[in-house]
């Protein structure tokens, strides 16, 4: 398949987690487990997949291929380092004490 129209949905549990499905189809395809997972989907946008496409952090023919076969792609939210949080948490020392 060439073109597929997909609906980006964002779950209400995982900041920048995401599915796609066919947009006809909606969340029928989608597993009941994985729903009680995901939370209650919101609707994120309406998107024309081409082979041609570029998507941010994920493959356009694996989306494509994954919505033919499965009938939705899960997009989990890439991965932090937890040390680079912990570079923000304490903003009481000053840029001097670090030094």
């Amino acid at each position: 398949m060439t073109k597929l129209l997909c609906t980006v949905w964002s779950s209400p549990k995982k900041e920048e987690m995401y599915l796609y499905t066919e947009r006809l189809k909606g969340l029928e395809r989608v597993p009941e487990e994985l729903l009680k997972l995901f939370g209650k989907p919101k609707e994120v946008m309406a998107i024309l997949l081409t082979e041609e496409k570029k998507l941010g952090r994920v493959d356009v023919k694996d989306v494509m291929d994954e919505v033919q076969t499965k009938g939705y792609y899960l997009q989990m939210p890439p991965h932090r380092d937890d040390y680079m949080l912990d570079l923000y948490k304490d903003t009481s020392a000053k840029y001097t004490d670090i030094l």
